[in-house]
């Protein structure tokens, strides 16, 4: 490099002032799409505005790379198969600190920058919360400025588009990248091979020494594709890399020259497949093997990605923990362990010793789940198949790890066969949570219940010889996008309240609670939130046509639909309720909309089922005029991270209501929490956190502990009986039996009644109704009282501070990182 153009380059200078951003807006405008002021469309001018946008991350990311390079600073890898991470141009323009000067310099080009921003596509590369969490880590890691790469799988269709069809849930592809996305750097110099299938060889140097090599039969290569992640106002720029598939070769020549035309692009089209599609259904055979190809092929990229940055200052491998740090999300990228142990050793040479003592020093695993099924496991056939050096390292370790521990007295037989990482029993499986666990140098679950749990309950055995790895790391969200960004109203208000530190140090809104006796505060917090349910009630009208009154009470359940989260018992209320009315002939509640929203998985019957009852209830309460002037409930389509934006604001009650013991965590409790909603919860997840900052007096809550529900179970629990006890309840599971509901379509509900009773009810949806029912009627009188219910929102969001993805990224830096 010359110096001429080293010169050059150092004196580009992008200034965040008006006329920058009129500029490069035209410049893009022109000289990128080949578009003027008569023939650019909508979509152009968010494209072109989106580039100047991310002229600025990226002039900032050069030289936050540049700045970190010199210092040789230790980074955080941080692996997920996920990232919920939405849009991107608001949260940008919010963190590069650009929002007023982009509003007045659209609006006088002519444009409304409220139009440009609902113009992008919603990334949605997660399923829930998992990808979302991953999102907020990502986005306190450059607010905190450390050094962090976020690693993933650029899913050119990301999590399917739902649609509600005749009460049933239809899926259709989310073809996100149809038109390319601005925020996307692809870097076709960082591209690395991956292999899969082969066997594996033994060399043999002399009688006691010798290598193994893996010899593949197929490989695809992984393609890199950046996103910038900027930190709020500090100029700081973190990078999201997401693997792409591309075939190894364009063309199969045998078939191209047989003049097979089909054929010889058939290879191509099969490889680029890994990255196609989030989560492929993974019911048959051929669906596991791709997904399980799809956690390899990103881990084994992600991982010559690392070892590439670590030698451009690194030869000894004895200092590479100094150096990187991976975070296992979950168990997905758990194979980043035998892929570490097999570079450092077929590879860099290494001793089976010091790879193993650097890879348990390097990588740290985080649990997500107590629900077996949620625990991965990979048949011992696919790994031979398809990573057959890597099935015999796994055996390695599980060797050693069992002739370590067969020794300690504390352990029982049972419990060696509990912890070794290959099940022998039926089906033969590879446990990947056992392998994280002896893989890594910390285990942390994500709300104190959760670690319990995986302590007592689901890794007891692990607990009892390594107690020094387990910890806790409760869930964080970030609160420049879940209150300043979805919230300026709210957010703007308490910045007048307490100052705008808040933002940076959620510990701040503490602060609040100093005004929570002043009437006008409370009349202008619950003028703040009105405005938000009128928006909202606007939106859905115009998207959904939906006719919702914003006097009435917007109680959400906004989340996956699954069976423990319990969506049916929140239904199941709502039809007691409407059927107690049209019996007693008593209307004496609030006016009171029940909002579901949430996306069952294609191939979950029960979940699917779920959402049509609820629409199903909405269908017959509307015939009811009576009634449906008091109750409606409403099903929102295709959840998402920019629906949340919208509804989190105008949220009054948050349904947190899983069984006991069930939820690991959750973050959307603590989104709507930071918006003043006042949570209606068990003593589940981030749940039990959440009620000790809020004040006891400030959260809804019922239901049975998690030790009650093992009690009730292991006692003996027959959900007939509470039938005789509750009459009501009674009414309403016989009206479901009658199948006025569903006259059309007889018996279509009777698995529903099957699962809560010939089925045992798993999760205790019959035991905890009674106590539910008793809970909503103390929200239905706490709400007549608005200036009290302003006040328990407001002491909702002083106590939040714990809850900001900083501070737990803070905890992950120091307790696990040690950075």
């Amino acid at each position: 490099m010359n110096k001429h153009f080293t010169d050059v380059f150092a004196s580009i200078n992008l200034k965040s002032d008006a006329e920058t951003i009129s500029r490069r807006f035209v410049e893009h405008l022109s000289l990128t799409l080949g578009k003027d002021q008569y023939s650019a469309t909508p979509y152009d001018c968010y494209v072109s505005f989106a580039s100047v946008i991310k002229d600025f991350l990226l002039d900032k990311w050069i030289k936050t790379q540049q700045e970190q390079y010199f210092k040789h600073h230790k980074r955080v890898y941080y692996l997920s198969l996920e990232y919920l991470i939405g849009r991107s141009l608001n949260n940008a323009i919010l963190n590069l600190d650009l929002e007023e000067l982009c509003i007045k310099e659209l609006h006088r080009l002519g444009y409304d920058m409220t139009m440009l921003l609902d113009l992008e596509w919603d990334a949605g590369l997660g399923n829930g919360g998992l990808g979302r969490l991953a999102a907020c880590f990502l986005d306190s890691m450059a607010t905190l400025k450390i050094p962090a790469y976020g690693y993933g799988i650029r899913y050119e269709y990301g999590i399917f588009t739902q649609s509600i069809q005749g009460g049933k849930q239809v899926e259709t592809p989310d073809n996100w990248l149809r038109y390319g996305s601005v925020w996307e750097t692809p870097h076709p110099e960082h591209l690395f091979p991956v292999y899969f299938g082969g066997k594996v060889e033994q060399h043999y140097k002399s009688k006691t020494e010798y290598t193994m090599e893996w010899k593949h039969e197929d490989y695809v290569m992984a393609m890199a594709y950046d996103y910038q992640i900027p930190g709020y106002h500090n100029d700081f720029i973190n990078t999201l890399r997401l693997w792409a598939a591309k075939a190894s070769r364009d063309f199969n020549l045998s078939y191209f020259n047989e003049g097979d035309y089909v054929k010889a692009v058939a290879d191509k089209n099969n490889t680029e497949n890994i990255s196609k599609v989030l989560y492929p259904n993974d019911n048959n055979l051929a669906g596991r093997e791709l997904r399980f190809k799809q956690e390899y092929f990103f881990v084994s990229a992600t991982l010559q990605d690392i070892f590439r940055r670590f030698h451009k200052t690194e030869q000894d491998f004895s200092v590479f923990p100094d150096n990187v740090a991976i975070q296992l999300n979950d168990t997905h990228p758990s194979v980043a362990i035998p892929e570490l142990i097999r570079i450092l050793i077929d590879e860099k040479k290494l001793s089976w010793e010091a790879a193993w003592d650097i890879t348990q020093k390097t990588i740290a695993y985080t649990n997500h789940t107590i629900l077996p099924e949620a625990l991965e496991k990979w048949q011992l056939s696919l790994f031979e198949r398809v990573l057959p050096r890597h099935l015999q390292i796994i055996y390695e370790i599980n060797r050693r790890f069992l002739n370590s521990i067969s020794l300690m007295t504390n352990l029982t037989d049972a419990d060696r066969n509990k912890m070794s990482i290959i099940d022998d029993s039926f089906g033969k499986q590879v446990k990947m949570a056992n392998l994280s666990i002896i893989g890594s140098h910390s285990i942390n679950g994500v709300s104190q219940l959760h670690t319990d749990l995986l302590k007592k309950r689901v890794f007891p055995e692990f607990y009892k010889i390594y107690p020094e790895k387990f910890n806790c790391k409760t869930n964080g969200i970030t609160p420049r996008r879940w209150l300043k960004m979805a919230n300026p109203q709210l957010s703007s208000f308490i910045t007048e309240l307490i100052g705008e530190n808040w933002v940076i140090n959620l510990n701040e809104l503490q602060k609040l609670k100093q005004h929570v006796n002043d009437n006008a505060v409370l009349d202008k917090w619950n003028q703040i939130k009105h405005n938000n349910k009128i928006r909202l009630a606007g939106i859905l009208k115009e998207m959904y046509s939906f006719e919702i009154s914003p006097d009435t009470i917007f109680d959400f359940q906004a989340k996956r639909i699954h069976e423990y989260k319990r969506q049916l018992l929140n239904a199941l209320h709502v039809l007691y309720l409407a059927l107690k009315m049209k019996e007693t002939g008593l209307y004496d509640i609030q006016p009171h909309t029940f909002f579901f929203a949430g996306k069952a998985a294609p191939g979950y019957y029960m979940a699917k089922l779920i959402i049509r009852f609820i629409c199903s209830i909405d269908e017959w309460i509307a015939k009811e005029p009576k009634i449906s002037e008091l109750l409606n409930i409403v099903f929102l389509p295709n959840y998402r991270v920019t629906q949340a934006e919208r509804i989190m604001p105008a949220s009054e009650v948050s349904q947190q209501i899983s069984t006991a013991g069930m939820e690991a965590s959750g973050t959307g409790n603590m989104k709507f929490a930071l918006n003043g909603a006042l949570t209606v919860g068990t003593l589940d997840g981030a749940n039990i956190e959440i009620r000790e900052e809020v004040g006891a007096e400030n959260f809804f809550l019922f239901g049975m502990t998690e030790n009650e529900v093992e009690t009730l179970k292991t006692k003996g629990y027959y959900p007939y009986e509470y039938l005789e006890r509750i009459p009501m309840l009674k009414s309403t599971i016989d009206f479901i039996q009658s199948d006025k509901i569903n006259p059309h379509e007889p018996k279509l509900f009777q698995p529903i009644l099957d699962v809560l009773f010939a089925q045992g009810d798993a999760y205790c949806i019959i035991a905890d109704f009674e106590d539910y029912v008793r809970v909503m009627k103390e929200v239905d009188q706490a709400y007549q009282n608005k200036r009290n219910w302003a006040k328990m929102s407001m002491y909702n969001v002083a106590g939040m501070g714990k809850f900001s993805s900083d501070n737990t990224i803070l905890q992950y830096s120091h307790d696990i990182w040690n950075i």
